[in-house]
């Protein structure tokens, strides 16, 4: 089938991050929909958790009473599933159905023994969130069944697609309920490979000696491994983010999956060129604001100003190298000042009033413990907190390096900046994103986006996209992709330090120009092509089927 001339006649795809903003999925889909929509007008159905209430609304969803009113009006769904119908607030306003799960609980065990019987998916070792998201995915399964059964889809070119192992009951429920149904897999980070990093043991040196269910079983996650592999073989289209993650499912999952899908960006995210520079600006007055509040010292207009942000991943994210980098630049006299932002939510338990308080007066004095915004309710086990304490970071009159923790999601509301990240995002002079095991890397495809330099490793699959598309120089497309490997550590974070000196002389206008146009090469619009090929891959293996 030519991806070109390809019909689709309904397209779902279900994610726990639909109109639910957690992390880098959100951010996939939310970026995507406008193309989308673009290409299929109102056939694309979003389906996400309803996980929400009249107390605390999405501020994502705007409710509908016309769309699907029919299907909606005349359905009966079972096991007290229920549901509402309405656009997703983002470029392209798609179509959104958020699904209320609650009695799936009820039913779990004996779905879980017939997917048992018909995929071989364990889930007698479940604990934490896989309960939670199976009763999502299953509710979504029967949700994508019930439209299809009102619709009729005899003749018709249909497609359920389904991000990340949180989904994949759902999957498997369509592929036995709807086998006429083509049905795509999107693993953003297989499970087994995230645990491996994620307890500290070196990934990529051993990959090939690893076998994925021998793994699970010793790290205690035989039921997401098990529900993830059974996805990925029995879609009709399996897909991972890069090639470095391809080259993992093939080893971890025992399936290499069919098409690389990377991930693009939506340019309407980023304030039109006429408005960059008093965007900036405004970033900057309140980012130094903040500072100045904290640690009671004036800040220079001059002072460069860096970040990282993300999932709280200690390690697979390299905010601990990240961290050890900072702390050897003063070493390297600076000469600016350099006031550092760590953006990465935590287990946050309110702003601080005395900093909310000190932002609105003139008078700054210093504050106890002035490295952080907001307080948490574990700061004794937190591990950012601690290694910044540990480093010895003062941020006094003495510091030409200033570090701050904001350990809460920046959107709009959060009590000290009230402004959103890419608001902020853009005031950056840099940003750093050293990631240890990264599928993608949205951040610094976000950073680029936005004109500010990123420096980012070899072990992500956004780096891998720079090196095998760009020269590798901040002059030639606005990024710096360093070699990281199980056992450079130190080599790492000293070329990290090295990279953010150079930034601070140089001519900042031409590499912010040249960081614009490589994002300008990862839009959607160029990068949908691989998801239409995935599509239609899919559309032949269910028609095969037949």
């Amino acid at each position: 089938m030519d991806k070109a001339t390809a019909k689709i006649d309904l397209l779902f795809e279900t994610s726990w991050e639909v109109c639910n903003k957690i992390g880098g999925i959100y951010t996939v889909l939310s970026t995507k929909a406008k193309t989308l929509q673009k290409l299929h007008k109102d056939k694309v159905i979003f389906i996400g958790p309803d996980v929400w209430s009249d107390d605390n609304p999405s501020p994502y969803f705007v409710e509908s009473t016309t769309l699907l009113k029919d299907w909606k009006n005349r359905t009966q769904l079972p096991d007290g599933i229920e549901v509402r119908v309405g656009r997703w607030d983002i470029p392209g306003k798609p179509i959104v159905v958020l699904v209320k799960f609650d009695g799936m609980y009820a039913v779990k065990d004996e779905f879980y023994g017939k997917m048992w019987q018909l995929y071989g998916v364990d889930s007698l070792h479940a604990y934490g969130d896989y309960d939670e998201a199976c009763a999502f995915s299953h509710a979504a399964g029967i949700v994508i069944e019930s439209i299809c059964n009102f619709t009729g889809i005899t003749g018709k070119n249909v497609i359920a697609h389904f991000d990340e192992w949180t989904t994949g009951m759902g999957l498997l429920y369509v592929k036995h309920a709807l086998p006429h149904v083509a049905t795509v897999f999107t693993t953003h980070a297989t499970s087994i490979g995230r645990s491996i990093c994620g307890n500290n043991k070196p990934l990529y040196d051993y990959l090939k000696g690893y076998n994925g269910d021998q793994m699970a079983g010793e790290l205690n996650m035989q039921s997401k491994h098990s529900l993830e592999k059974a996805a990925a073989h029995a879609a009709d289209c399996f897909t991972t983010v890069s090639e470095i993650t391809a080259i993992e499912c093939e080893q971890l999952l025992d399936i290499r999956p069919q098409v690389v899908t990377p991930n693009g960006f939506e340019q309407n995210f980023v304030p039109v060129k006429s408005k960059i520079a008093d965007a900036r600006a405004a970033a900057r007055r309140t980012l130094l604001n903040v500072a100045a509040s904290l640690t009671g010292g004036k800040l220079s207009d001059e002072t460069f100003i860096i970040a990282t942000s993300g999932r709280c991943e200690y390690r697979n994210k390299g905010i601990d190298l990240f961290l050890d980098a900072v702390s050897g630049i003063a070493a390297h006299n600076p000469s600016r000042d350099i006031l550092v932002y760590v953006m990465v939510p935590a287990w946050v338990k309110e702003p601080r009033a005395d900093l909310a308080k000190s932002l609105a007066s003139k008078r700054k004095r210093r504050m106890d413990d002035p490295v952080i915004t907001h307080w948490l309710n574990n700061p004794d086990s937190d591990p950012i907190i601690s290694r910044i304490h540990g480093l010895g970071f003062a941020n006094d009159d003495n510091s030409r390096v200033k570090v701050i923790y904001v350990p809460c999601y920046l959107n709009g509301n959060d009590g000290i900046f009230n402004m959103s990240y890419y608001d902020l995002l853009v005031g950056m002079d840099a940003t750093v994103f050293p990631s240890y095991y990264e599928p993608w890397g949205y951040t610094p495809l976000e950073s680029i986006a936005f004109g500010v330099p990123t420096v980012t490793t070899s072990l992500s699959g956004f780096g891998q996209w720079i090196l095998s598309s760009f020269e590798n120089d901040f002059d030639d497309c606005g990024v710096s992709v360093i070699a990281r490997g199980d056992y450079n550590y130190p080599m790492v974070a000293d070329a990290i330090a090295r990279s953010i000196l150079y930034l601070t002389d140089c001519d900042s206008k031409s590499i912010s120009r040249a960081a614009m146009t490589t994002a300008s090469k990862a839009a959607w619009n160029h990068f949908i092509d691989y998801y239409e090929e995935a599509y239609n891959l899919a559309l032949d293996n269910a028609c095969r089927r037949q």
